[in-house]
């Protein structure tokens, strides 16, 4: 897919809000109702049948030294170095809550650690933390071990660690290279010091570097960014992420920090993404979803062409049907037919720890609806496809007639050209994958049950 294969004025012209879709039923249907005895009963549910799934392991370490007025993850700023110590006793305390209850033949394929910065803390407590997951779980042979790390954070020792540790993976932020850009949202990350990490990394045997960047900050412009696209392109990553900007001021106060004045326009924008689509293909990689480019040698990519790449709250994966157990503050796991996620103010999540080693806040047990419109939408998320007659037949079920309102709806997105009928299938054009979460929200039962939430913009 190139720039040139895109209407981008229809593109423009179905910019809306709507959800990510790293899960669905999405977060904003999460209930207090659902308790820690719920998910305890599900992992116990799940361990007991023979042929349970493998496991992916998620953890949320949340600290950072500064605020960044675009971040919209769940932080807790902090100058005190101390604080990663007591955080790390609290996780293990609460790895010992689940882990009994996991059956002795499941194995870790997948352990991730997200923040916050998880270079905030030391190489010890990196070592504590991880030696400390080994003994609680066992982990497949090939598993995939990765991290995001902050490139102002992570020394050369932190990289010798995390190498010794098995870590294969490594992803960080980046946003813009711009001086201005940078100065704006409160992130001074030199080129210089960037590129010593990534290839630093890549000397050390790293088999993937991810990198993200955001457009729409405040002072960008299309050739502005462009700059920072080439010196992306010459740090030759193996992924890349380009996030359009979830500007919330009112739902993140940080972020009233930044101007809507400063911000570029809708039509900048485009242009912008217009750029970063005609650079990354030019240079090589593929448009694997939303968001995200690849190398086509990429894991992501040959999920994507063997129809299993999946998606989750930490983007495309390729480790798809995993449960997911998520640890820490605000973390969201997915187990069996339920969504968790533990409390998001960091003095209640160590109250909950320590008084019955679980945290859940909220969550979900999906329906047979639920689960239904999941397929649905992962496939066209991951695919850029739907087979109905795959779909009925899965699910034993008649798909025009189940789903005929979000047909309906989806027939003027398909005479404007961003999605067509092959062989019995829905094929999404290039047009429509840059608006394929405009396609997955017909078949949302929540969007029409509870309209008027916020989500980011499409584009």
């Amino acid at each position: 897919m190139s720039e040139t294969d895109i209407n981008f004025d229809l593109v423009a012209r179905y910019d809306t809000s709507g959800p990510r879709y790293t899960s669905y039923p999405t977060a904003p249907q999460f209930t207090e109702t659902f308790t820690a005895a719920d998910l305890r009963a599900e992992i116990e549910t799940t361990n007991a049948a023979q042929d349970a799934p493998p496991l992916s392991l998620y953890f949320h370490l949340p600290f950072c030294e500064s605020v960044c007025f675009f971040c919209g993850c769940n932080v807790t700023f902090t100058s005190d170095r101390k604080r990663p110590a007591p955080y790390t006793e609290l996780l293990i305390r609460e790895m010992d809550a689940v882990a009994q209850s996991v059956a002795p033949h499941r194995r870790v394929s997948q352990l991730h650690w997200g923040g916050g910065t998880p270079t905030f803390f030391t190489p010890d407590q990196l070592r504590l933390l991880h030696e400390a997951t080994r003994k609680r779980f066992t982990f497949a042979p090939d598993a995939e071990v990765g991290l995001e790390v902050d490139p102002r954070e992570t020394t050369t020792k932190h990289l010798q660690a995390l190498q010794e540790l098995g870590f294969n993976r490594l992803s960080m932020g980046i946003q813009d290279f711009d001086p201005q850009v940078q100065k704006a949202v409160n992130r001074i990350q030199p080129e210089d010091l960037t590129r010593r990490v990534i290839e630093e990394a890549r000397a050390r045997g790293f088999q993937s570097i991810s990198v993200d960047l955001i457009y729409g900050l405040p002072f960008q412009t299309e050739q502005s960014f462009a700059r920072t696209l080439d010196r992306i392109v010459a740090l030759n990553p193996d992924r890349v992420a380009v996030f359009n900007f979830a500007y919330l001021p009112e739902m993140i106060r940080h972020q009233k920090a930044i101007r809507a004045d400063t911000l570029p326009s809708p039509s900048e924008k485009i242009a912008i993404l217009r750029r970063a689509i005609g650079t990354f293909t030019e240079a090589g990689y593929r448009y694997v979803g939303m968001d995200h480019f690849a190398k086509p040698a990429d894991e992501l990519c040959k999920a994507q062409d063997a129809g299993t790449l999946y998606r989750n709250f930490q983007g495309y994966t390729t480790r798809a049907g995993c449960d997911l157990y998520a640890f820490g503050v605000s973390a969201i796991g997915q187990v069996g037919r339920v969504y968790s996620q533990n409390r998001k103010n960091i003095h209640e999540y160590e109250t909950a720890i320590e008084s019955g080693g679980l945290a859940t806040q909220r969550g979900i047990r999906l329906s047979d609806d639920d689960v239904l419109r999941r397929e649905v939408i992962m496939r066209l998320l991951c695919d850029f496809a739907l087979d109905p007659d795959a779909i009925g037949k899965k699910f034993k079920m008649d798909f025009r007639t189940y789903f005929a309102d979000a047909l309906r709806d989806l027939e003027p997105m398909e005479k404007d050209g961003l999605l067509r009928r092959e062989n019995g299938k829905m094929v999404v054009t290039p047009s429509g994958r840059l608006l394929i979460r405009n396609l997955c929200m017909p078949f949302d039962a929540y969007l029409k049950k509870k309209p008027g939430q916020k989500f980011s913009r499409t584009v």
